[in-house]
């Protein structure tokens, strides 16, 4: 049993991946020495370390020479994949430059320069604070219902906000935290928008599929309990963890806002700031694409003068240079997971739950929901998660015992777990992308282990605590 998870291919590549990022290797290089690693682990079987064993060296080196080489075109066969993302990316990159020249983004920031201006004493000072992380929080949420744009708020966003936060001397990694909680949790537990899609179109369905009866009314109380260790883990990183003064380098902020033309806040640019991001919304809710929507609000940029048909080039480089670094992790990140499946360790993990103690409520559901951990980190998407689990997870429920309510909120944590914490999640990533604009936010350090801890181990507890109960 120990045996069999210490040589798990997902596993081992996982904790690869993982150890290699915290190196600070590049993630996509750690991505595809991860992906290697892993896809050499489940291609090398048995008779290959027998051969190995016994001196056939020339015969064992090229067995690993043609693993190595499937793994490889494992690993681009499904690059596609990403780069759809990758696409969206760049252009929803190209969307916020354009934006930024319009005078939208300037006039909040100078707004909220002129409050912290004015005289403030110490207790107004640690309202505002607050009070900006509260609305940032309030604007992440809505970003997976009310406004279901994702991630695509950040990067609009966050960069005119650093001098704000450097004023403030917030910590950046409370930020990171906000924007993940507010990009995971409404997901969990609200049916509207990308909550609706996860909790009923795949969580309910795939219980659904593997016997048991479950309804759509069941889904939000179940992941309750979950989403209330979501909160514990925002309210410890907010008041406690982060709540210190943290001095960032005010010569790089000056650089970062100096690197970018000065913009005259006019009001008809302001205007049509607002109408573009009208357009992409519109778009993006009606036609459900966010290349068309990022496309189409440029050329309103553009119909209305506000941007040169000329400058379209230089606004699309400023893009990629601020969001394809998103892109380009996202279609590796396919290829790793890809490997992974194909390797069959994804699998081996979920049978595994069978063998751990099935008599044991405490310890099965335990050990569900870190093997739903292990999956996500490596995949980066709770929804791509959900169905691999979902086949051997009900019918272990349904024979244990537990509840379809417990059911729902055992395989929709062990979904979510890893969400927060992977360096390959969209979460993650794309809170790096708003907070590193002048280079001073981390990826590793002060997004996905701050993540992590905060949410990966209060949901895990919570998780638990919902299986053991309901």
């Amino acid at each position: 049993m120990v045996w069999e998870l210490l040589s798990n291919p997902v596993l081992v590549s996982v904790a690869v991946l993982l150890a290699l990022a915290a190196l600070r290797m590049n993630v996509v290089f750690a991505l595809i020495s991860a992906a290697a690693v892993g896809g050499m682990m489940g291609g090398l079987d048995g008779e290959a370390f027998a051969l190995l064993g016994s001196g056939e060296f020339t015969e064992f080196w090229k067995s690993a020479v043609s693993v190595f080489g499937s793994t490889m075109k494992s690993f681009q066969s499904s690059l596609d994949n990403g780069a759809v993302l990758a696409i969206n990316y760049v252009m929803l990159g190209t969307f916020s430059i354009a934006i930024s020249r319009s005078g939208v983004t300037e006039l909040i920031a100078r707004k909220l320069f002129q409050w912290i201006g004015c005289e403030m004493t110490a207790k107004k000072l640690f309202c505002f604070k607050y009070a900006l992380l509260g609305i940032l929080t309030l604007t992440a949420v809505s970003s997976q219902n009310l406004i279901p744009m994702h991630i695509a708020f950040i990067p609009v966003l966050i960069p005119p906000l650093l001098p704000v936060f450097d004023r403030l001397r917030l910590d950046r990694r409370a930020v990171a935290c906000v924007l993940t909680f507010g990009l995971i949790t409404p997901y969990m537990v609200l049916p509207v928008g990308f909550g609706k899609i996860y909790l009923n179109t795949i969580l309910l369905d795939n219980i659904r599929r593997n016997g048991m009866e479950v309804a759509a009314a069941q889904a939000s109380p179940a992941m309750l309990i979950p989403a209330l260790g979501m909160v514990a883990g925002l309210l410890i990183a907010v008041f406690l963890s982060y709540r210190r003064p943290r001095a960032y380098n005010p010569v790089k902020t000056e650089l970062m806002v100096e690197a970018t033309e000065p913009v005259e806040i006019r009001p008809f640019n302001v205007a049509v700031g607002v109408a573009a991001i009208l357009m992409a919304l519109f778009v993006q809710i009606f036609l459900d694409s966010l290349l068309i929507g990022s496309l189409l609000a440029v050329m309103v940029f553009v119909a209305a003068r506000v941007i040169r048909l000329r400058d379209t080039q230089d606004v699309f480089v400023q893009g990629v240079h601020l969001m394809g670094g998103i892109g380009i992790v996202m279609i590796a990140a396919a290829g790793f997971a890809n490997v992974m499946k194909d390797t069959g360790g994804v699998a081996e993990l979920v049978e595994l739950v069978k063998g751990v103690a099935v008599h044991y409520r405490g310890v099965t559901v335990f050990a569900m929901l870190l093997i739903g951990l292990v999956i996500t980190m490596g995949i980066g998407s709770s929804f791509s998660t959900v169905p691999l689990i979902a086949a051997i997870y009900v019918p272990l429920c349904a024979a244990l015992g537990i509840s379809p309510l417990a059911t729902i909120a055992i395989v929709g944590s062990a979904g979510a777990l890893g969400d927060a914490g992977s360096p390959v999640s969209e979460s993650v990533l794309g809170p790096t992308a708003g907070l590193n604009a002048d280079g001073q936010h981390d990826h590793i350090y002060d997004s996905t282990i701050p993540t992590f801890l905060h949410y990966n181990l209060p949901l895990l507890a919570a998780g638990w605590i919902a299986g053991m109960i309901l």
